[in-house]
């Protein structure tokens, strides 16, 4: 691994599901801010340069802080054709209508010495709203919304004869996933439009045991080696990022679900020399690995006990888990490589993009001197999952799956989106410190399936302007 890879796979990376707030944070005591954080003493003149002199703003020695800021927010977005909106989502698209945060049940019911944990250490923090640390991961229909409507059940019926064909039409699926997969069709569905399972339906049990079986040869072939002296730096690093996991949802704090995580993991690493395990890619796994639990969970995955599954659902969970994301990753390869070229381009790319269609944005962060390397790093690393709760990124990658590159293009047209959505906390903030603690931790923790509906609605728009005509976010 190249010496910047390292570094960032060094660096704890905080967000919607790591929240950071400690009274230990020193930019957080009356200290001029000249002294607050090392980036703003020199602007780095090179990717390898920021590397070297820029720290996480949210780094600290240990990562079980529980503190968490949060607020809601809501705004309209404008409407991509009707075709890619969900009925909710359309519903809640005229102009200026915002629909209430509705907490759910395991929000309302949170463990109480957790609840007073946070409040000890956030007692140094006055004016911080204490909100609920761990969103269901439950996908709804719309954030809360009860049972599925009309329009709904005829969805879920149209994805069924779709995939019920002898031929399943992966172009008519993509048209109906982009507006959301509905649950009980979503492992099928995301197996397909990740291209680990043929269209046809008679060659499909076929891959998935051939797979199934290549994926625990791997296992016997591979997973032993972890101690040897070149592989011991990469399972280390495996194995210390894991618990980080979706550290406040209990399901990935169990041993044999932080296990699977780590032969997935590390197998990875190993069939992928050029770039290796970086952290950030163990976050890509976690959206898989629900949607394919979720096939055999009625419940809440969050609190589910996964060895009460059948050793072979377990491991067939697994190998789906591990050549999804495989397939996810081919795409989005360079993100990861020497240097991570992927990733600078991206960020540069964002940043024109903004300068051309929010000036105001783009000028603030030039007078305050925020870099969008300093937020924008993550979003592309992590593909926004340390910024979204796992429920909303769920939805997201519904519509990932649907679109023509969708992780490695659409997601740049995302991210503009969701800076743009925070336009107004961003302007209010006038000095450095605030902008990147807003940045870092922006408040999306009830966020759910129509907020990220808006959300891709830009994107769209933003993508229909802007993808085909590259030059007009140029100056």
């Amino acid at each position: 691994m190249g010496f910047l890879c390292f570094f960032f796979s060094m660096q704890p990376v905080y967000g919607a599901q790591h929240p950071p707030l400690d009274p230990r944070i020193q930019f957080l005591k009356d200290t001029p801010k000249t002294n607050s954080l090392n980036v703003k003493s020199k602007k780095a003149s090179s990717f390898h340069e920021f590397a070297r002199s820029t720290n996480d703003a949210w780094d600290i020695e240990d990562e079980d802080d529980e503190g968490l800021l949060g607020a809601t927010h809501t705004s309209a977005a404008p409407r991509p054709p009707l075709s890619t909106l969900s009925e909710c989502e359309a519903d809640a698209h005229p102009a200026g209508r915002q629909s209430p945060v509705v907490k759910s049940s395991s929000e309302a019911q949170l463990n109480t010495t957790a609840v007073r944990s946070t409040l000890q250490k956030q007692q140094s923090l006055p004016m911080r709203p204490i909100i609920p640390l761990v969103a269901r991961m439950s996908d709804q229909n719309a954030s809360g919304a009860p049972p599925m409507t009309i329009r709904e059940k005829s969805r879920l019926d149209k994805f069924r004869q779709l995939l019920a064909a002898p031929n399943t039409d992966l172009e008519e699926l993509r048209k109906h996933s982009w507006s959301g997969i509905p649950r009980e069709v979503r492992p099928i569905t995301w197996r397909l439009l990740s291209g680990y399972l043929p269209a046809n339906m008679e060659r499909r049990e076929l891959v998935l045991r051939r797979k199934r079986e290549e994926y625990f040869g791997f296992i016997e072939q591979y997973y032993d080696s972890r101690t040897d002296e070149h592989h011991r730096d990469t399972y280390r690093q495996i194995h210390t990022d894991i618990p980080r996991t979706n550290p406040l949802i209990p399901l990935f704090q169990q041993p044999l679900v932080q296990e699977v995580f780590e032969r997935i993991l590390f197998i990875w690493a190993i069939r992928h020399p050029a770039s290796g395990y970086v952290q950030g890619i163990n976050d890509l796994v976690t959206p898989f690995f629900v949607v394919f639990l979720s096939e055999f969970v009625e419940e809440d995955v969050e609190n589910f006990e996964m060895s009460a599954l059948p050793l072979e659902t377990q491991r067939n969970i697994e190998a789906d888990s591990f050549w999804c994301m495989s397939k996810l990753l081919d795409g989005i390869q360079d993100n990861y490589t020497f240097a991570q070229p992927g990733i600078q381009i991206k960020v540069k790319a964002l940043e024109e993009l903004v300068s051309r269609i929010d000036e105001d944005i783009h000028s603030h962060f030039q007078k305050y001197e925020v870099e969008y390397l300093q937020f924008a790093f993550r979003w592309m690393n992590n593909l926004l999952m340390r910024e979204l709760p796992l429920r909303c990124t769920i939805r997201l990658w519904d519509t990932y799956q649907a679109e023509s590159e969708g992780f490695s293009h659409f997601h740049l047209y995302v991210c503009a989106a969701f800076l743009i959505e925070w336009r107004k906390e961003i302007l209010s903030m006038s000095d450095f410190q605030n902008l990147l603690m807003l940045l870092q931790n922006l408040p999306t923790i009830h966020w759910g399936n129509e907020e990220v509906g808006l959300l891709l609605a830009e994107a769209y728009r933003l993508k229909y302007m802007f993808a085909d005509a590259p030059n007009h976010y140029r100056r």
